[in-house]
Parts: structure tokens; C-alpha cells; sequence
């Protein structure tokens, strides 16, 4: 009888640590403006945010805007590590790339030491639209789950 008990328990236990899962994004922003002169970082947010509390329902019967406030949306509390930009005053700096690669992989690696696994990466480009642009961000989202 012991043993179906705990074999209930065990299997119980094991179902509701499947079903309970956590997110958790993490994003590199690095800066493609010429001459260096933008800025790259690794952004971890340290709060958390419901998104139920900023999100409505549109209906056909009812259309109320969404009344949330954009300052409430913000995050003030997060970890912001510098990376280098790809450029600086000469071109295209690779050394700058394989430093933000190394900063990049032991932020990964400490995640998956901490329990994540890392579960999808998507990446983007703004990138310098001509002479009068200037402008340009390499931007990647690290999607972890526990």
C-alpha cells in the first residue's frame, strides 16, 4: 500500500513539473552604426510583468481602447552588460565580434547552469539605409524555458 501511495505521490509530482513552465527572454542588442558610435548591450529584465494587465479585448459590441499606461509597462530593474559595436572609426572590427561572441556565450552558458535550456533564438536587422541614415541595430532574443 506504501508503494501505490508513493507511486501516486512520485507520479503526481512529476506531471504538475511538466505542465508548470517558465519563461524567460533574453536579448542582445548590437549596434551596426558606423564609426562605433552606437551602443551594444546584453539586456536581462529582473522584473516580471503580467501581460493580462495590459492587454484587452476588442468585440464588435465593445471596442474600448486599451487604457493601460506605457509607464506601468516599463522595466526599471534589469542587467545591462556592455558589449562592443561591430564598427568602429576603420570598419568592421571582428575582434569586437568575437568579444561580444564570448560575452554572448558565457551569458548563455551561466542561464543553462542556473537550470534554462534554451529553447528558440530569432534574430533582426534595422540596418544603415544610405549616406543619410547613420542608423543600424543587430538585435537577437534568447527564448529560454524551465
Amino acid at each position: 500500500m506504501k508503494k501505490i501511495i508513493l507511486f501516486f505521490f512520485f507520479s503526481c509530482l512529476a506531471s504538475s513539473a511538466i505542465t508548470a513552465q517558465e519563461f524567460k527572454v533574453i536579448t542582445s542588442v548590437e549596434s551596426i552604426v558606423p564609426s562605433g558610435l552606437g551602443r551594444s548591450r546584453i539586456i536581462d529584465a529582473n522584473a516580471d510583468r503580467d501581460y493580462q494587465e495590459f492587454s484587452s479585448t476588442q468585440t464588435e459590441d465593445d471596442n474600448t481602447r486599451n487604457k493601460s499606461k506605457r509607464s506601468d509597462i516599463r522595466v526599471k530593474d534589469f542587467e545591462e552588460t556592455k558589449l562592443l559595436n561591430f564598427y568602429n572609426v576603420a570598419g568592421i572590427r571582428f575582434q569586437n565580434i568575437a568579444a561580444n561572441d564570448a560575452l554572448i556565450s558565457s551569458k548563455l552558458s551561466d542561464m543553462a547552469q542556473n537550470g534554462w535550456e534554451l529553447v528558440f533564438v530569432t534574430s533582426g536587422v534595422e540596418a544603415d539605409a544610405g549616406n543619410t541614415d547613420g542608423q543600424g541595430i543587430f538585435i537577437t532574443r534568447y527564448i529560454f524555458k524551465r
